[in-house]
């Protein structure tokens, strides 16, 4: 079967062809040299021991910090990683920077701050909001909390989603 031209353009998924798989190899590539999941952070916190072989780094305000955080993570606001960051960080060592969530973009701005300073730097993807929706322990200003996995963005019963 054959279509005509202009057929797709219309198509609210091929109106704009997908990349070339040389391209896309690139940009996927370059994709997780960038970014990390939830998932995959908290499995290397749980099986790095003391080292997992980066820091986590959250880029909240005092009182965000105080509402929820993961066990373990530095805090360091935006606003202070050029002044502070020399200080708590070994630029030897992979920093991954969270924020609230994916409707926020204040890791994404810490992770630039960081790499202007010559960090090797990832983002989290899905940030705090989906550490605690996920069902991650975290830590507030009462002590540690924790709430049941939400079965729209974890598997319910393993550990592993499988992808």
């Amino acid at each position: 079967m054959t279509s005509q031209p202009g057929a797709l353009a219309d198509h609210p998924v091929l109106s704009v062809p997908p990349a070339e798989p040389a391209d896309a190899v690139a940009y996927f590539g370059a994709s997780l040299a960038f970014h990390a999941d939830v998932s995959d952070v908290a499995a290397a916190l749980a099986a790095g021991g003391e080292t997992p072989g980066f820091v986590l780094l959250d880029s909240r305000s005092t009182e965000s910090w105080d509402q929820g955080h993961i066990p373990g993570a530095v805090h360091l606001p935006t606003a202070l990683i050029a002044e502070q960051a020399p200080r708590l960080l070994d630029p030897a060592v992979p920093v991954v920077t969270y924020c609230w969530g994916p409707g926020c973009n204040g890791a994404t701005r810490a992770a630039l701050a960081l790499a202007r300073l010559g960090y090797r730097v990832k983002e989290m993807l899905g940030g705090f909001e989906y550490w605690a929706r996920e069902g991650f322990p975290y830590e507030t200003w009462e002590g540690e909390g924790g709430r049941a996995a939400d079965p729209l963005t974890a598997p319910v019963g393993t550990d592993d989603c499988g992808c």
